[in-house]
């Protein structure tokens, strides 16, 4: 029944209704010992991404020198605190995304692009690779105002370069980040607590331009 709904975006309407209560979180991230949830120290960021499997997504991005924490949950859609199984049927319009809180003086958000762009193939629609669904859709859901400028920047410059590597079209969905909602605990560093967990998420081998004109 639910097949028909995975590759198209619900209206909110059609989409579920959720709940009010909030996703219980773990204490610490699993690997760098931080808060998964604000109040953050003073000065850092908050970036979202969407590239595929987000179990994969966040291992990315934990391991970068400046990343203060990283969660994983669901965001882009309409449904309220969904669960996992709500957001697979495809009638959340939320994807899977990977939450970095990060420190700009160690890090740029130009650099958390350029492994956003390496880390998977964001040409391939409502899908990566074999996931298939609205909730594998490629997504950046900005939080400032110059993020939205450095997003779309880097997309014109990485279109190019696929471009010319005999890629299609860059389809990855740009704007400003509504709600995040959490995933539930065991997704939370899944490939840490689950080193052989399954992961899919496979870039395309082409080079992200970081800090070039798009021109």
């Amino acid at each position: 029944m639910f097949g028909r709904h995975k590759t198209r975006m619900p209206s909110a309407e059609e989409a579920l209704p959720g709940r009010s209560q909030e996703m219980p979180l773990p204490d610490r991230h699993l690997v760098l010992g931080t808060p998964l949830a604000g109040p953050w120290p003073e000065g850092l960021e908050r970036a979202i991404f969407g590239l595929g499997c987000f179990w994969g997504a966040e291992r990315k991005f934990w391991v970068l020198d400046g990343v203060h924490t990283t969660a994983v949950g669901y965001a882009g859609g309409h449904t309220p605190n969904p669960t996992y199984e709500e957001v697979c049927t495809g009638l959340t319009g939320h994807a899977e995304v990977v939450l970095v809180v990060f420190d700009p003086k160690v890090i740029s958000y130009q650099e958390l692009l350029k492994v956003f762009w390496e880390s998977h193939d964001p040409t391939q629609g409502m899908r990566q690779g074999n996931d298939i669904g609205t909730q594998y859709r490629s997504c950046i859901l900005t939080t400032t105002e110059a993020q939205g400028g450095e997003a779309q920047t880097s997309k014109v410059a990485f279109e190019k370069a696929l471009g010319a590597a005999g890629y299609g079209p860059i389809t990855t969905e740009i704007a400003p980040s509504g709600p995040f909602y959490y995933a539930e605990p065991y997704h939370q560093q899944y490939l840490e607590a689950n080193p052989n967990g399954y992961c899919g998420l496979g870039g395309t081998g082409v080079s992200c331009p970081v800090g070039l004109a798009a021109g």
